[in-house]
């Protein structure tokens, strides 16, 4: 009984079955007609039920198991293609024709997997495919199926992986991976090469040494030069380790989708790279989130680990659908980070009103620190606003688009009036964008 049921379990009849049995009955009808065929409408009846027969026998009562395995990646990596594996062997002495359909995590939203290959005999055959997730969590791969059938391709087998595998995504570390952080540190502008005047600079003194051509005059030490008849110059070396802070707003602005991530999931990965190339050019960084309150604080170092906490820090952040409360900001900012640092705020404000409710907060952030606001231009309103207008309707919508897009770039001049600094990209530029500007901050010295 349990092998007639596992029979039945596995047992599928293929497309080509049906279409042969169609054949078949269409033969017999027309046999009426012409009783010439009927013996051999009958005979090729028969043939077909014997190939049938034969296909499953051989599929069925051999003790041989097509198996498979899905090969994960330790961890995935969000808005990136990440490549998943499966090896499928066939302990079969013929070549075997399968369709394998592998259960993806409900996140994708993808219900018709399905990759065709033919199996080798006796020997691995591995299949790869990509999956590209659009949001940070867990995700669960369920079982494997393959759907094995010999040349004759009228019954399959089912053969199942009884293995369901998770494996959490993470910010984009692919590409950070395969962006070389430490080329970008050594640049001025990753997009582009201009001088940057640079407007003040930290020294500490390193050592006396003897003055060559070439040394400033002005750091000669005559001390030390009256003692030993010989001019010497005091050699200072630039203060290289600044606090650098990501803010990352999960208010409900920051849940707005844009090709399928979200404004937050755009922000934590070019948090992650910036961070990245900070760490690379020795400064202490370090994150936070907030809403209501600061969450998922990593304080500012360069440790070894350092990047794996602000990994972990960034893959916990989560939206909160909320208003977020940047008084509560300034006042825990003013509390918990006593040293002058750049904080690079993410956020989204939609409105002047927005911006300038929480101004003050801001002003305030910028007196104790370097602030730094992020925040986007929205690409479909600015095509209402640049859109040829045919009608009132199309006429009243480019008006609204324009004055969304007016009073983006308002902000910009309101927070630059006050000396908040500020940039205002798209979020597919954002992470070239927000390099760029910590670059351009650390070559002028602000920090």
């Amino acid at each position: 009984m349990q092998k007639i049921k596992k029979l039945y379990e596995n047992l599928f009849f293929t497309r080509r079955f049906f279409l042969v049995m169609l054949g078949l009955a269409t033969m017999f009808v027309v046999s009426f007609a012409f009783e010439a065929i009927y013996g051999m409408v009958w005979f090729l009846f028969f043939c077909f039920l014997g190939f049938t027969l034969l296909e499953l026998l051989f599929l069925f009562l051999s003790k041989n198991k097509i198996q498979v395995k899905r090969i994960l990646p330790e961890k995935l990596s969000n808005g990136d293609e990440n490549d998943i594996y499966l090896n499928v062997r066939n302990p079969f002495s013929l070549k075997i024709y399968a369709q394998v359909i592998d259960e993806l995590p409900n996140q994708f939203q993808s219900r018709d997997f399905l990759h065709q290959s033919e199996l080798k005999p006796k020997s691995d055959t591995t299949l790869q495919y990509r999956v590209r997730p659009q949001v940070r969590g867990v995700y669960e791969f369920g079982v494997v199926h393959v759907f094995a059938s010999t040349l004759l391709g009228l019954v399959q087998r089912r053969y199942n992986s009884a293995e369901v595998q998770t494996v959490k995504c993470y910010p984009a570390f692919l590409t950070l991976r395969n962006m070389d952080i430490r080329a970008v540190a050594n640049e001025q502008i990753i997009m582009g090469s201009r001088k940057i005047r640079r407007i003040g600079s930290t020294m500490e003194f390193e050592q006396i040494k003897e003055y060559v051509i070439g040394d400033d005059i002005r750091t000669i030490n005559w001390k030390s030069t009256a003692k030993r008849g010989q001019l010497m110059v005091n050699q200072f070396q630039d203060e290289k380790s600044q606090d650098i802070y990501v803010a990352i707003d999960t208010g409900r602005t920051m849940e707005m989708p844009f090709n399928g991530l979200s404004l937050l999931d755009y922000s934590i990965n070019a948090s992650l790279m910036m961070l990245s190339l900070a760490l690379a050019k020795y400064d202490r960084s370090g994150m936070f989130s907030f809403g209501k309150r600061m969450d998922n604080v990593v304080l500012a170092d360069k440790r070894p680990n350092q990047m794996q906490q602000i990994m972990e820090g960034l893959y916990a952040v989560e939206t909160k659908f909320e208003e977020s409360n940047f008084a509560a900001l300034y006042a825990q900012l003013k509390r918990r980070i006593a040293h002058r640092s750049l904080i690079v705020l993410f956020t989204n404000f939609e409105s002047m009103d927005g911006m300038q409710r929480n101004l003050p907060y801001l002003t305030g952030i910028n007196k104790q620190h370097l602030l730094l606001v992020v925040f986007f231009k929205n690409k479909e309103i600015a095509s209402i606003a640049n859109a040829n207008v045919t009608n009132t309707t199309q006429l009243s919508e480019s008006i609204i688009a324009g004055k969304l897009e007016y009073d983006k770039r308002l902000m910009v001049r309101e927070l630059s009036q006050y000396g908040i600094l500020s940039l205002l990209t798209t979020p597919e530029e954002l992470n070239i964008a927000v390099m760029n500007k910590y670059l351009e901050i650390k070559g002028k010295g602000m920090i």
